[in-house]
């Protein structure tokens, strides 16, 4: 096992990795831009290394990074996810300077980033996928030619996408020439990379996932699914497992599909496939993403595996410590992904400082976050600011869980989404499971919330309620 790992990445992501590291007795070497230098991955990890001044651009060099590594004598590299842990070429010059990588293989990385690339080896492997173009578009004349003999609508999507970005519905021909260039755009943005490929549009159906681990003697099993439906702007903000739309038959053949494709580009460590189900109960394959998935915390709580540990394991090249058979969950699991957005304002993002913090406890309440009082959330980096992870015995109790930990969640000083879910979890239609990836868009009545009022607002409250009083 290894000594000392270095974890490339920052906040949530990076404290989960250090408590892995924690329990395995390793050592954690965090890294950080000076913007993050009262993160609380800095404070938790046990060195930290600042890597630069600008706040993105340090975790994304890649040179600058292996040669901390180098300096600090890690024996491996763990690039949680966002940043670095899609790119090939950094797991690559990890593996160059000697040291582990824990993830895939860069070939896999590559293979699977792209969508084309990887609708190709999905095919080949006889896994079912979305009908669409094998190839890259290479014109808007093409793509107005594809998704007429298509039939609208039709996606719209980056070829090294992920996370929910460069991705447009278009219901017409005028769309699609509307939605080409900014979808480009976006593309190399967000990839470095304006590739585009085209697919049928599944109307409204629910986007279920299946997380695998694979070693590297052959051994390659699934635990099970987890449904990420509910999205804003294809992406994600509540994830259950297991799903409560498919069947145990369904199930089963989701999940052989899901190792059967893991097995076939040759995948080694965690990684996650991902369909969309339509309402025949079809599936259809979507991508593969090669790393941690935010949502992991919801396979470990129904299924009690420690999903970064056994990255860990993997890549010190232990073999998996069970079989498929011997896998089994309990209960149902429900993550909540606090972000300082407001809802109420198309989700725009709030950074700022946090004035006051508590966050839930009891029975079944997990909290992933990297805030506390008098920290200041930065402008630079994705809007998540901690993950509320409930378990239950059943889905109703889940809910019902969930709707008390909401309650007890109070964050000041930055608009979040706790309010929007509070109304979420209390709605009828979410206890009924009743929900797609059009979720949002069907239920826009659920932004219709009063948010916690301010100090200020229940001093002034208060002061009324006493002169009411007073008056009678």
């Amino acid at each position: 096992m290894f000594k000392r790992i270095l974890i490339a990445n920052r906040g949530e992501c990076a404290i989960r990795i250090i408590r892995a590291c924690n329990e395995l007795g390793i050592e954690s070497v965090a890294v950080f831009s000076e913007p993050d230098s009262h993160a609380l991955h800095v404070k938790k990890a046990d060195k930290a290394i600042l890597i630069g001044p600008d706040p993105v651009k340090s975790y994304l060099n890649i040179h600058r990074i292996v040669d901390i590594a180098i300096k600090a004598k890690v024996d491996a590299i763990h690039p949680g996810y966002g940043f670095l842990s899609e790119n090939p070429d950094f797991a690559q010059a990890v593996i160059d300077a000697g040291i582990t990588y824990i993830g895939p293989s860069p070939e896999a990385i590559e293979n699977m980033g792209s969508k084309t690339n990887a609708r190709t080896a999905m095919l080949a492997a006889g896994v079912p996928c979305i009908p669409g173009t094998e190839a890259s578009l290479v014109s808007v004349e093409e793509a107005v030619e594809t998704a007429q003999a298509m039939g609208y609508p039709v996606m719209l999507k980056a070829a090294a996408g992920g996370g929910g970005r460069g991705i447009r519905r278009c219901d017409s021909d005028a769309e699609v020439v509307e939605n080409y260039e900014l979808t480009t755009n976006e593309a190399m943005t967000a990839f470095g990379n304006g590739e585009l490929f085209m697919e049928k549009c599944i109307v409204e159906p629910r986007h279920i996932e299946f997380q695998i681990l694979a070693d590297s003697h052959g051994n390659c099993v699934h635990l099970f699914e987890r449904d990420c439906s509910i999205q804003r702007r294809n992406q994600k903000l509540i994830e259950i497992a297991p799903s409560n739309y498919i069947t145990d038959e369904l199930r089963t053949k989701m999940g052989e599909v899901a190792v059967q494709a893991a097995l076939a580009v040759g995948y080694v460590n965690a990684g996650t496939v991902e369909f969309l189900v339509d309402k025949n109960h079809d599936f259809f394959f979507m991508e593969m993403n090669t790393r941690l998935q935010v949502e992991h915390t919801i396979t470990e709580a129904i299924t009690g595996v420690d999903i970064v540990a056994q990255q860990i394991a993997i890549a010190a090249g232990e073999p998996l410590p069970f079989k498929q058979e011997d896998l089994s969950f309990k209960g149902s699991a429900i993550e909540f992904r606090v972000n300082a957005e407001d809802p109420q304002n198309g989700f725009f993002p709030n950074p700022g400082r946090i004035t006051r913090y508590h966050s839930p406890g009891g029975p079944g309440i997990r909290v992933d976050g990297c805030v506390y009082p008098g920290y200041t959330i930065p402008p630079h980096y994705d809007s998540m600011c901690a993950k509320l992870t409930i378990w239950a015995p059943d889905w109703q109790h889940a809910v019902k869980r969930s709707q008390r930990a909401l309650k007890e969640y109070d964050i000041r000083g930055v608009k979040t989404t706790l309010a929007f879910y509070r109304n979420i979890a209390l709605s009828d239609v979410f206890l009924k499971g009743q929900f797609d990836t059009g979720f949002m868009e069907q239920h826009a009545d659920l932004l219709d919330y009063k948010p916690f009022e301010s100090r200020e607002d229940i001093a002034a409250a208060v002061a009324v309620a006493i002169a009411a009083h007073a008056g009678l």
